[in-house]
């Protein structure tokens, strides 16, 4: 088994730590915030994720994982480091902001005296991997003994332990003109995917970067295209839901991620659409991702479509209304707060007047830190409790489960938004309750 390090233990390096280990690797998780490397050490994930606390405390304990704050330690551990830090967007601005990323080569590469490998696992602009691997080789001693090479992620969240274990596909980018050893190294730690079939894809260094952002960027046009096909459904009065099934039916086109509702939001898709844009700007091939553009306007009208719904059903006016709304991920199974629409759209039913009280079964804590002036219950039931409509904003399998019947005798009107296209609208409405979702009649 291979010695590598983790450079950076957000979700994406904490994760990627953990399940290394959990493979059988020696892993060293390295990260300059002092307080997320006591919590790791101790067996404490600082997210939510499903499975992937156990994974942690279990590997500290057998010994093949730990964690640290010396990139010199890292430099020593290891021949693999995977560089695992975040590239957000910058403020005011499309593009991705590479700091972190080049902070880590520059903290790293420095203390590297022998042959190694950084294999980039962040989500970057096409052509950063080149840059940085010749600013790795001038800063170490290794000089062009010091390899960059790129393996991007694929994770899902709340099913991120899984994704890593047994991925859809592993992807490897090399350096054509510095051949060394990337490819063999790579197969040496995925061994075990490999064996499993998994499909391993050896490419060159530009279009590994370019496998994410294609991908996001693909999957981000499908859910906006069936939520363009929502506003055409509601001015037609068809049913987006039926819709979706019937073309879901044909292979080509298939029926995951055709779920019309709010949208799109979280760390990644927002964010990396919008840098691929600008990245296809700055390399004079701006045309080919104009499309983008429109794919994200139509992912925030639907924010904004939802207010406008809650409005309509209450005569024109929120002022005075109890809302409840459940949701507060971007995401089920997840805490994950960031570009939320379920927070967006409570943030905006407050500003129009209404009293909104969220509950969510993960993510509150972290949606206060975000939105501090709204309301937060402890349960379901007292988020609900006096509640003249209920919004279902993000599609926990809870909140599925709702039983109309129950909830009616919380609430104080019997009305139902479904930000999610989730519940069973006949069900509902059959129990009383005025039912209304995104692109249905």
């Amino acid at each position: 088994m291979t010695k590598l390090t983790v450079l950076g233990t957000g979700y994406l390096g904490a994760t990627h730590a953990a399940c290394m280990a959990e493979l059988g690797h020696e892993v060293l998780g390295v990260d300059i915030d002092e307080g997320k490397i006591a919590k790791l050490q101790e067996g404490q994930v600082p997210f939510f994720e499903p499975e992937l606390e156990e994974v942690l405390q279990r590997n500290i304990k057998a010994g093949r994982l730990r964690f640290s704050t010396s990139y010199r330690e890292a430099a020593e551990w290891g021949t693999a480091h995977f560089l695992c830090v975040g590239t957000p967007q910058k403020r005011g601005e499309y593009a991705a902001d590479l700091r972190y990323v080049e902070s880590v080569i520059d903290e790293l590469a420095p203390h590297i005296t022998e042959p190694a490998v950084i294999y980039g696992k962040s989500t970057v602009p096409v052509g950063t991997a080149a840059r940085l691997g010749a600013r790795a080789r001038a800063l170490s001693p290794a000089g062009a003994q010091l390899e960059v090479a790129w393996n991007p992620e694929f994770l899902r969240e709340g099913f991120a332990v899984g994704d890593t274990l047994h991925p859809d596909r592993l992807v490897v980018g090399i350096d054509p003109q510095r051949p060394g050893r990337a490819e063999e190294l790579s197969r040496e730690i995925y061994a075990t995917a490999i064996a499993a079939q998994t499909p391993f894809l050896v490419t060159d260094l530009a279009t590994a970067e370019l496998v994410k952002v294609a991908a996001n960027a693909f999957l981000a046009t499908k859910i906006s295209f069936i939520n363009a096909m929502a506003e055409l459904c509601e001015a037609a009065d068809a049913d987006v839901t039926v819709l979706a099934d019937a073309i879901g039916h044909d292979a080509r086109i298939g029926r995951r991620f055709l779920n019309a509702g709010l949208g799109f939001g979280g760390g990644c898709l927002p964010k990396d659409i919008r840098a691929f844009m600008a990245r296809a700007g700055e390399l004079q091939a701006h045309q080919a991702l104009t499309f983008l553009r429109e794919v994200d306007n139509v992912n925030m009208r639907r924010r904004t479509r939802m207010v406008e719904l809650t409005r309509e059903t209450f005569d024109g006016s929120l002022i005075g209304t109890r809302l409840a709304v459940l949701g507060a991920a971007f995401k089920p199974d997840s805490d994950d707060v960031r570009d939320s629409p379920a927070l967006n759209v409570a943030g905006q039913l407050q500003l129009q007047g209404a009293n909104v009280t969220v509950y969510d079964p993960q993510a509150m804590d972290n949606a206060r830190v975000l939105f501090p002036t709204l309301e937060y219950a402890t349960s379901l039931t007292e988020a609900c409790e006096g509640a003249d409509a209920v919004l279902v904003l993000t599609e926990w399998q809870q909140f599925r489960d709702l039983d109309p019947a129950d909830l009616a005798e919380l609430v104080r009107g019997t009305r139902v938004l479904d930000g999610r296209n989730c519940l069973d609208a006949q069900r509902w409405t059959a129990a009383g309750w005025t039912y209304r979702g995104l692109g249905r009649y």
